[in-house]
């Protein structure tokens, strides 16, 4: 009677150039055959230079290779069928002018942005009628209302994105990170059908 293996591929790893794969850097094993640690050790595939950024691991490649290894286990996949290898590039430590610069450019772009939006909707007048009707004064500049919508401008804007540099004011995603994640699953859609070498579709350009 053939021992029963479970994998369920990973669906996101990243690791470094120049070095073998192995199962257990790829997918989850589950088994009750004293084989376990040997399968979780097999080799899979080998990182080169070649492989650029990604290299797309498909479960049927891991199936197969298992099978010829070990004849007397049956392989039962669960869960995702690929495993997408993002491999890592040694990062340079970012210029603090860079960093600088960017920041500075975001902060304008942030800034005119804003205040191009004030400017389309009339809120500056919209302060001054609102000013009139609650004291029946004019005043060209109502700071009382001026000073208090500024700093909640900034503070919805932190409540928005959930974010306060690394602290989080609570566990429900900011709309942003959904975004991103949403993009991410595109991606990570993409590359899996056009960089798996067992597809036959491929982009036309």
């Amino acid at each position: 009677m053939s021992n029963l293996v479970y994998i369920r591929m990973k669906k996101n790893v990243e690791l470094t150039y120049i070095q073998p794969i192995k199962l257990k850097d790829i997918a989850f094993i589950s088994t009750t055959s004293f084989h376990k640690e040997k399968v979780e050790d097999t080799a899979i595939y080998r990182i080169s230079k070649k492989d650029r950024d990604i290299v797309i691991i498909d479960s049927f490649i891991v199936i197969d290779h298992l099978n010829n290894i070990y004849p007397n286990l049956e392989v039962q996949l669960v869960g995702p069928t690929n495993t997408i290898i993002r491999i890592k590039k040694t990062k340079k430590k970012p210029s603090i002018l860079l960093v600088s610069f960017v920041w500075l450019l975001l902060f304008i772009g942030m800034a005119m942005t804003i205040m191009n939006f004030h400017y389309d909707v009339s809120m500056q007048e919209v302060q001054q009628k609102l000013h009139y009707i609650l004291t029946g004064e004019q005043n060209r500049y109502p700071l009382w209302i001026q000073v208090p919508y500024s700093f909640g401008l900034g503070i919805g804007m932190l409540l928005f994105f959930n974010h306060w540099f690394k602290k989080r004011f609570n566990e429900e995603p900011s709309p942003l990170e959904v975004e991103i994640f949403n993009y991410q699953q595109n991606l990570d859609q993409y590359v899996t059908h056009y960089e798996n070498e067992l597809n036959d579709n491929k982009p036309n350009y």
